[in-house]
């Protein structure tokens, strides 16, 4: 019975294959069109529109082990994890589907021969519960399968009845529980499977009406599953999980096993691995928002339990090669961005290490406030700020303030967790794509279309549906703008960041001009645009025809696109990943993940080799094959696409290799030329790369050309010597400036001696002067003069400009401690309508009253006084 864990996600697969499911391969942790998730938790997510009805697929029976990762809900608080013996991060979901096929008996039937009979786990082990009012589940465990009647609970709509919302479908649920016996105590009844029935739909009264095709979802956590099977006392040590224990201990030389803290902070760390594996590996990467705050927030949690075990320099980017090696067989897309995940990581812990080290000083700031304000806690404010801004675990910050005599205001810094997640939840809710109930509706008929763009680019085809809004209509008539949906067409429909195609669709009855083309469902192309002359109608013998410059030219960016992919990795290396795409007829935009600028002489060496396989007039070939083929094939799958079993792999000779669905050139010479135009910054970690090819890479080049020559004219310079007549010109304006700025200097320090006034306040010399139109460096610049006359010196000097005052305030480093600039400036600013901040020493501020100075240097004084009174 000790099955290994790949032995038991391959033998449910198959036992429901042969049961008549389709194996479903594991969708992405982001889910497709859900705003409302963060990531995909549970196996049922990629099914979700099935199950309600807005989506047909050609299937009734499915069977998947779906990745999943879940940082919320219940039982399942990311603080948590680490704490219990079963609840992950990242954990894998088997699971069996109906749509509106089989149900209860088959269900129970199936999950009953699988545990029994293909795992071979004790009859008399086996334990299950149903929904207390569920009658037909109870009768079917007890007299079909034979379940003795004291070894089914009924419990309540908490624990067993399950729905997606608060309307909507929903229904009973059947857990199996396994005895593990009365040595694991609390954990002795172990649930191992969870079967939904989903039979009502729940109306906005909250009234239950029957669904006229009830549909089965089930689940089975495999970690759980093979814990049971291999007997292990916790998730933690089974075969895919303890070489992540032993890594954790090897690093840190804490044996697992010997110390309850301990082994959570190595579970903590096997378990993030896991997670950050995967989902950086499915293009999450770590941000301040959405899916990639929560990315970063399981980072910076597994180094900060890592810290607690003695590792204190980045780790978890070693760990990497380890779940890839793991893991690697059921989703082959983890080896392909093994280098990239170790990249994103890697630079993410360097990241924190060096926020942490910065934020022990900003916790040594306010730890001062507290003890100045009298204050015995630290604010609840302040704990968030730690812990949010810079990562700092609240225990280590609780021994600190101990240390200073103080307390952490739990409470305070708990609501602002509150508030942060909020503000989480409202950044996420972004726009789904609605698709129009109509072109489901559409599919649903069969009213589908052929793609033949591969191939053609004109062809004659029928009209089978017209659509005019959201509705469909018999005929569009002379100037009404509508969508056309066609039984054969060669329109390519935008997907995989190609554009749509455009054209004219026409017949001897009328002309439509193709504005757009689009795939809002699988099947489903309809051109988007206006008829032109005449009439179309559902039915009419049309010719359609793709604007074929437009399609060549996007045939040309898209395959550059491939070659440029190519070059990066060649030339950067192999973490650069595809982060978006946009391919359209003039000019094509390629986001990729690398963390630094790219120089002059890399950008020319990218360009320089894809115009060179442009010139090789590389073979570009297609061929379909398996999925998992595909990748083991070397072919680089990317971020955010989303694909079937059956792939399409384009080649371009030997240098480039992808799974695409787009259109390309048939060899690498009719790109004809490729210029970059521009390299910038999208984000943390990703760049972009905006190219041209063909026609329109010529004219940028003629352009870039016409430009030298006007600059030349302007120089009166041979072009090839304008960049150097040019340098010389600036090399001369800025030593002007400088001569400019010293100039300046001096008129202002005569002024100085001139509006300068001072005064010694108790044992400080105060200073403080007006000066028309000085701008903040001259400030700052004669303040600073001022104050390093004597160690006992404060300066506040003033300028006015289009009626805005500006003030800067500095103190002499040996007495900023008691006198802070920062603080003083707040207190006379607002004298001048202002107030202003800055450091201990020096200090800036504005306001609206120039008529306050009097009264500003009145009321710094007095402060003065105040603080040095007794000194």
């Amino acid at each position: 019975m000790n099955f290994s864990s790949h032995e038991v996600r391959e033998l449910f697969l198959e036992f429901f294959e042969k049961k008549g499911h389709t194996r479903v391969k594991s969708a992405s942790l982001v889910p497709e069109g859900d705003p409302t998730l963060l990531f995909v938790n549970a196996g049922m997510v990629p099914f979700k529109n099935v199950f309600l009805g807005l989506e047909k697929r050609p299937y009734k029976r499915a069977v998947s082990c779906q990745k999943c990762l879940r940082v919320s809900g219940k039982h399942n608080d990311l603080e948590q994890v680490g704490y219990t013996s079963r609840h992950h991060t990242f954990f894998e979901m088997l699971g069996n589907f109906s749509f509106g096929d089989y149900f209860k008996e088959e269900a129970i039937e199936f999950a009953w021969e699988f545990v029994t009979e293909v795992l071979k786990i004790p009859k008399e082990r086996i334990y299950v519960s149903v929904f207390r009012e569920d009658e037909e589940a109870f009768r079917i465990w007890n007299e079909k399968i034979g379940i003795p009647e004291n070894r089914i609970w009924r419990l309540g709509e908490e624990d067993n009845f399950w729905q997606m919302g608060d309307t909507g479908p929903c229904g009973p649920s059947s857990e199996i529980y396994v005895d593990r016996g009365e040595d694991y105590g609390e954990e002795r009844f172990l649930e191992i499977w969870n079967l939904v029935f989903m039979q009502f739909e729940r109306g906005e009264d909250g009234t239950l009406k029957p669904l006229p095709n009830p549909n089965i979802d089930t689940g089975m956590g495999l970690e759980r599953m093979a814990s049971v099977l291999q007997n292990t006392k916790t998730n933690f040590e089974i075969d895919i999980i303890k070489p992540l224990i032993e890594f954790g201990e090897e690093l840190s030389g804490v044996p697992y096993g010997k110390g309850f803290e301990t082994d959570v902070a190595l579970r903590v760390i096997a378990d993030h691995l896991r997670a950050l594996t995967f989902a950086v590996s499915d293009g999450v990467l770590p941000s301040n928002e959405g899916r990639g705050y929560v990315v970063r927030r399981i980072l910076r949690r597994a180094l900060r339990f890592g810290y607690k075990l003695g590792i204190e320099e980045p780790f978890l980017f070693k760990g990497v090669d380890l779940v890839v090696d793991l893991m690697k067989g059921p989703y082959p897309e983890l080896e392909i961005g093994r280098e990239f995940v170790k990249g994103v990581i890697r630079s993410e812990e360097e990241r924190f290490i060096k926020t942490l080290r910065e934020g022990m000083s900003a916790v040594e700031e306010m730890v001062r406030r507290a003890s100045e304000e009298g204050r015995d806690f630290l604010t609840g404010g302040e704990v968030f700020k730690a812990y949010d801004t810079y990562g700092f675990p609240v225990d280590l910050l609780e021994e600190i303030a101990k240390e200073k005599g103080l307390r952490l205001d739990m409470e305070g810094f708990r609501e602002e967790m509150e508030k942060q997640r909020e503000r989480a939840r409202r950044h996420f809710q972004i726009e789904a794509k609605e698709v129009k109930p109509v072109y489901q509706h559409l599919k649903d008929i069969g009213k589908t279309s052929k793609f033949i763009g591969y191939e053609h680019t004109e062809g004659e085809t029928e009209v089978v549906a017209l659509l005019k809004g959201e509705e469909l209509v018999p005929e569009l008539s002379e100037g009404e703008e509508g969508e056309v949906l066609l039984s054969e067409t060669p329109f390519y429909p935008e997907g995989g960041g190609q554009v749509g195609d455009t054209g004219l669709i026409e017949s001897g009855k009328g002309l439509f001009r193709v504005e757009d083309t689009q795939r809002p469902v699988e099947g489903v192309i309809v051109h988007r645009g206006k008829v032109l002359r005449g009439s179309v109608k559902v039915g009419d013998r049309v010719f359609a025809r793709v604007d074929r410059e437009r399609r060549e030219d996007i045939k040309r960016n898209h395959t550059a696109t491939h070659l440029l992919h190519a070059a990066l990795r060649s030339l950067l290396g192999e973490h650069v990943r595809q982060a978006g795409s946009l391919v359209a007829d003039r000019y094509l935009r390629f986001d990729f993940t690398h963390y630094e600028a790219l120089t002059d002489e890399q950008i020319r060496e990218i360009e320089e080799l894809v115009n060179a396989k442009i010139r090789e007039n590389l073979p570009v070939t297609v061929e379909e094959m398996d999925y998992n083929a595909a990748i083991r094939s070397g072919a680089v799958a990317i971020f955010e696409e989303k694909y079937g079993e059956r792939v399409r792999v384009v080649s371009a000779g030997e240098f480039s290799k992808e799974l695409c669905g787009g259109t390309h050139v048939s060899r690498t010479g009719d790109i004809g030329y490729f210029k970059i135009v521009s390299e910038t910054s999208v984000g943390s970690g990703v760049r972009r790369i905006i190219a041209k090819t063909g026609r329109w890479a010529v004219r940028e080049a003629q352009e870039e050309r016409s430009i030298l020559e006007e600059v030349g004219r302007l120089l009166r310079a041979k072009r090839e010597e304008a960049p150097k007549k040019l340098g010389r010109l600036l090399e001369d304006l800025r030593e002007k400036e400088k001569e400019i700025s010293r100039l300046r200097q001096e008129l202002l320090k005569l002024k100085l001696e001139r509006n300068l006034k001072e005064e010694t306040v108790v044992d400080v010399r105060v200073s403080w002067g007006f000066f028309e139109e000085a701008s903040p460096e001259d400030l700052r610049n004669l303040a600073d003069t001022v104050r390093n006359r004597s160690d006992k010196e404060v300066v506040l000097l003033a300028s006015e400009k289009n009626g805005k005052v500006l003030t800067v305030l500095a103190v002499s480093k040996g007495i900023s401690e008691k006198l802070r600039a920062d603080e003083l400036i707040k207190v006379v600013g607002r004298a001048l309508g202002g107030g202003g901040g800055g450091r201990p020493d020096l200090a800036q501020g504005g306001g609206t009253k120039p008529e306050g100075m009097e009264e500003a240097v009145k009321i710094l004084k007095e402060e003065i006084r105040k603080l040095r009174g007794k000194g």
